[in-house]
């Protein structure tokens, strides 16, 4: 009885956490189902007199600014973005912890560096980089720009220091090349990491906003968060048609974090400690 007396007041704390974190959320879903009227009720009504589902037939249905095409294209570029970033930061992480090579603490430093900037502060900058290269208004300009990242570098690096190098050295003996030890061994022991960082990139693609507003005007190719921010408008006077939309485009990540919930935990967790 003692110790679960002891545990009363951090059992409440986390439920009022819990409640003050899910409580946007919960009111998105259920404003969704509510009419105008009922959403701009004074005082506060919480659950719909009834559970409409118009709001989501008006976005689902809606041709001039199509949510489930603009799903499919963000998810296909957010997943190729996975892959992309994943292999290349990986390769650059590999190459810091465990080559040798000229001027190696020069890049480093630079590739560090990178972490301290801001994005805003190279939006201009990297718009202006993309209007020469001929990228806008592509699928590209969506993936390519945002692959490589200091602090993905450095989370690999860390965690490839860390690993025993034993079995690095039993396969430069059996003759294995650089690349085939990075895929064969490294890889498959990175997979908690992997996780955390995929998940990250994933989220941050998926909910990218400033970018694809910049260098995308095709409909085909417009992203999720382009597709809401514009149903602000085109449905001003029913926010609850934003709001199912919202509640739509949510359910990929929610969905990502409760297959890999364990592995990116564990990963979590495997970072704190390293």
């Amino acid at each position: 009885m003692k110790k679960i007396t002891g545990k009363i007041p951090a059992y409440i704390v986390s439920l009022v956490a819990v409640f003050l974190a899910l409580f946007p959320f919960l009111w998105m879903v259920l404003s969704s189902f509510k009419t105008r009227r009922e959403i701009y009720a004074i005082p506060l009504k919480f659950f719909p007199s009834v559970f409409d589902p118009a709001n989501y037939q008006n976005v689902i249905n809606n041709k001039t600014y199509p949510l489930p095409n603009a799903m499919v294209v963000t998810f296909i570029v957010a997943s190729s973005a996975v892959v992309l970033s994943l292999l290349l930061n990986m390769m650059a992480a590999y190459a810091f912890a465990r080559l040798e090579f000229k001027l190696k603490k020069v890049f480093w430093v630079i590739a560090i560096s990178t972490m301290f900037v801001p994005g805003i502060a190279i939006l201009i900058t990297s718009f202006l980089v993309v209007n020469q290269l001929k990228m806008l208004d592509t699928v590209w300009v969506l993936i390519l720009p945002g692959l490589v990242s200091g602090y993905s570098i450095f989370f690999f690096r860390q965690f490839f220091l860390n690993l025993p190098g034993s079995f690095e050295e039993a396969a430069l003996i059996d003759g294995c090349t650089r690349f085939r030890i990075f895929w064969f061994i490294f890889v498959p022991m990175s997979v908690a990491p992997m996780v955390v960082m995929g998940a990250g990139t994933f989220t941050g693609y998926w909910n990218s906003f400033i970018w694809p507003s910049m260098t995308i005007s095709s409909p085909h190719l417009m992203q999720v968060m382009q597709v809401v921010r514009s149903y602000s408008s085109f449905y001003s006077s029913n926010y609850g048609s934003v709001l199912a939309a919202g509640c739509v485009i949510v359910l990929p990540p929610i969905a990502l974090f409760f297959v890999f919930q364990k592995r990116i935990v564990a990963g979590v967790v495997l970072s704190g400690l390293k």
